[in-house]
């Protein structure tokens, strides 16, 4: 049973891990996606517009 746990407790964290890189990775790659540029821009002026 304690082999069992440990099996699975392991294999639970290493899949944790693989999914929150890619999850991190996919985010990275779209905030520095070159067609994203202009759309973060245009937020980043935002608060500095006048109404």
């Amino acid at each position: 049973m304690t082999e069992t746990y440990a099996f699975l407790a392991h294999l639970a964290q290493s899949a944790g891990l693989l999914y929150f890189m890619g999850i991190f990775i996919g985010m990275a790659a779209y905030a520095f996606w070159p067609s994203n540029k202009a759309k973060f821009d245009e937020a980043a002026a935002m608060p500095l517009r006048e109404d």
